[in-house]
């Protein structure tokens, strides 16, 4: 796997373009045998490492958001999710690469302006929602919910380690996306949202 990095020069005036780590010809490398892996700049870490989990649970998210993109979804959330997807994986890179941030508060804001388009015409959430109704809906559910784990390895490890603050408010902001896509998608279903009731309420 190659994450390509961009640096900008001394005088800001220009930005290179670098690939840190290789493509591998063959997939196993046994380098990994002892319980130890490699970081983009070649660090050795345990795979349990705080930097790991964070990376992990961030590869996790974007394996999710590929089963939701399985299901045919409005035209205008496939395009959304397909960025979104090629912005993890540049996290992912930048989680690999400490001290490096491919993550710009650009895209925090593209995802508020994403949030703030799908959620103006769905009607005013009044309680609280189970995940569910439609098949898809109940996928990006799912997706939302590891997303908040990838949110919460990363302020982990952002407590421990260089952490580029934009990456925890990307990561916010894409929980919050995924919620809304949830209803938005049962909206398209002609399924409703699946309201929450107290014990009280479900015993009468």
């Amino acid at each position: 796997m190659a994450w390509t990095c961009r640096s900008r020069s001394a005088t800001g005036s220009s930005t290179v373009d670098r690939v840190v780590g290789h493509r591998l010809s063959k997939i196993y490398t046994r380098t990994g045998d002892a319980g130890d892996t490699g970081l983009g700049d070649g660090t050795r870490v345990a795979k349990d490492d705080p930097r790991i989990e964070a990376i992990g649970a961030v590869d996790e998210l974007n394996s999710a958001l590929g089963v939701l993109l399985a299901d045919p979804l409005p035209g205008s959330l496939t395009d959304t999710l397909t960025r979104v997807q090629h912005s993890l994986f540049d996290l992912g890179g930048e989680l690999s690469l400490p001290g490096r941030a491919l993550i710009e508060d650009r895209q925090v804001d593209w995802l508020e302006r994403r949030l703030d388009a799908f959620n103006a015409n769905l009607p005013p959430l009044e309680d609280f929602i189970l995940p569910g109704g439609s098949r898809s809906a109940a996928l990006c559910h799912l997706a939302r919910a590891v997303c908040r784990r990838a949110e919460r390895r990363t302020a982990c490890l952002a407590r421990a380690g260089d952490v580029n603050p934009a990456t925890l408010r990307y990561l916010n902001r894409l929980s919050d996306l995924l919620f809304v896509m949830a209803r938005v998608l049962n909206r398209e279903a002609g399924r409703p949202d699946v309201l929450w009731k107290s014990d009280a309420a479900r015993h009468t």
